[in-house]
């Protein structure tokens, strides 16, 4: 008994110490594997919350390194450019500016055609004030060519002493400005006509020193960095092309235009048909500088224009109706958008005497591709067939002409 009993306590015992070291082992291991259990389960979570997060870390913070690297490197090299263009070529890019704006690059043409005689006149001044203004016109006499050729000689003279006359004024009134310009253009050829002045050399001095019958339409386009402004009296025409599309700044004078009509014939006067709509039979046209004969019913006074520049602007067509009466607007713009595209890196200097103003039969430019355009244009006149004399100025507007 006591040996069973000391066997059983033996192995009481024995169980007894070794149950406690299996449960305290046991106990031991489940208490290190909840920690080891919780590691283990803790790792799939931790890979979804800590790993993730590394991983988002690492696609959230790579991108905004590389981003910002990238960033720095752009406006870095960027800053580099600004320095260099502004510290190497910060000079000649101020010059070419103020080139561009002081003298905008342009051709020009005009030919007899098939008349008898050349009527028409071309005025281009590059430099017409200090203020950074450009004058081109075109002026297409009838019954002679004096009164175009003294619209040619002054009204720019006269525009450019209005304009200084306003020198305490913040801004140009060009409005008025062009259109006390032409009214003293129209009472100076009155004056001229009236004491038989014969300066102007021309055939109907010849026949009598009363030349009341005789006139000119009239043009312009005074270009500014910011503005065109566009006075026009009769039935020349000026476009712009702009972004590929013609863009027209000045209307017809034409006797038949509903305003015009109505004008006339309150003024006392008749559109009589002959050989299409003419004033009292006469003149195709309803306004004018000169025709002192036709008064009032052909007046001086111009419809002006101001048109704001953009960065679309391509180029500017001014021209007689000798241009107009065959080649629509669309298409003088297309040809020469396409001269002024094919030539967009050659050009030539300004030629000698561009200040000067232009006269009859003449080819002029400070440009190769406007003068290109000029040319294909008043052959494309003639080629179809134009009766008219034909008078084409092409004035380049970019903003960045290198």
């Amino acid at each position: 008994m006591a040996g069973i009993c000391c066997g059983f306590v033996g192995e009481s015992e024995t169980t007894a110490t070794v149950e406690p070291t299996s449960r305290a082992s046991r106990r031991r291991r489940l208490e290190l594997r909840p920690f080891k259990l919780v590691t283990e389960v803790a790792v799939p979570p931790s890979t979804t919350l800590d790993i993730t997060p590394a991983k988002r870390q690492k696609v959230e913070l790579c991108p905004i390194s590389l981003s910002r690297d990238c960033g720095n490197a752009l406006e870095n090299c960027k800053r580099i450019e600004e320095n260099k263009n502004n510290s190497i070529s910060d000079s000649s890019k101020s010059e070419s500016v103020k080139l561009e704006e002081v003298a905008p690059k342009f051709g020009m043409t005009s030919v007899c055609g098939r008349r008898r005689d050349m009527e028409d006149a071309v005025s281009i001044h590059t430099s017409l004030t200090t203020k950074n203004t450009s004058f081109f016109g075109v002026f297409d006499g009838h019954g002679c060519s004096h009164v175009a050729m003294q619209c040619r000689d002054r009204l720019h003279e006269i525009v450019k002493e209005e304009i200084e006359g306003l020198k305490e004024e913040k801004c140009v009134e060009w409005k008025r400005t062009m259109e006390k310009s032409f009214a003293k253009m129209d009472k100076e050829v009155e004056k001229c006509c009236a004491e038989g002045d014969s300066s102007s050399n021309c055939r109907c001095e010849l026949q009598t020193p009363q030349c009341d019958a005789v006139g000119s339409t009239a043009v312009v386009a005074v270009v500014t960095p910011e503005k065109i402004i566009v006075s026009n009296c009769g039935d020349s025409r000026a476009v712009l092309c702009r972004k590929g599309v013609a863009v027209p700044l000045s209307s017809d004078h034409k006797p038949d235009r509903a305003d015009e009509l109505l004008r006339i014939q309150e003024a006392g006067g008749r559109v009589i048909y002959w050989d299409g709509p003419r004033v009292l039979g006469v003149l195709a046209m309803s306004r004018a500088i000169g025709d002192n004969y036709l008064k009032p019913y052909v007046i001086p006074e111009p419809e002006v224009t101001m048109t704001e520049r953009t960065e679309e602007d391509e180029c500017l067509i001014l021209a007689s109706d000798g241009l107009w009466d065959v080649v629509s607007n669309d298409t003088a713009c297309g040809v020469a958008r396409m001269c002024l595209r094919a030539h967009k890196q050659s050009s030539v200097p300004g030629s000698p005497g561009s200040e000067a103003a232009l006269g009859s039969g003449a080819v002029e430019s400070s440009d190769k591709a406007c003068s290109d355009a000029s040319i294909l244009l008043t052959k494309l006149a003639l080629a179809r067939h134009s009766t008219d004399n034909v008078s084409v100025v092409v004035v380049d507007l970019k903003r960045n002409q290198h």
